[in-house]
């Protein structure tokens, strides 16, 4: 067999003493780097899982979260494992919906979070949730329409 034809030894990956990331509720955040207009800051996240509270099966959602941040913005990683501590949770549509909001609020106080979460079906229904928090006092810009080229 030639040299360039033999098989070459494979190697396990040693696990890491401690993970790069691991699940946590704790949210941070960092200063908003635009205080003076509010914009949009859109969330897109296709594989929320968490547990059925009554079967212990797995339910799956799509979410979709649109922040109008006011002096603070979220950050990514921080939500991306704030999301996955929920994997071996045990919590209704509902629930789970609302207190993500809650969570975002408490964390950066956003001028408007909204949180769209489309449950995949379980039992034959498919479960759609939308929550809102606007802080007092603020209002929505009006849409400005540009007139087509």
């Amino acid at each position: 067999m030639s040299k360039s034809s033999e098989p070459r030894p494979t190697r396990q990956r040693a696990k890491p003493a401690v993970p790069p990331s691991a699940p946590s509720k704790e949210l941070h955040a960092f200063p908003n780097p635009a205080i003076e207009r509010d914009y949009v800051i859109r969330f897109d996240v296709p594989e929320f899982t968490c547990l059925c509270p009554l079967t212990g099966q797995p339910d799956f959602a799509h979410f979709t979260i649109e922040i109008v941040a006011d002096k603070l913005c979220v950050e990514t990683k921080s939500l991306k494992q704030y999301f996955w501590s929920f994997r071996n949770e045990g919590a209704f549509h509902e629930k789970v919906s609302n207190t993500i909001v809650n969570d975002l609020v408490a964390a950066i106080n956003p001028r408007f979070v909204r949180l769209h979460a489309d449950w995949y079906v379980r039992g034959g229904i498919r479960t759609y949730v939308t929550v809102e928090h606007r802080k007092r006092g603020w209002k929505q810009q009006p849409k400005v329409e540009l007139p087509s080229a």
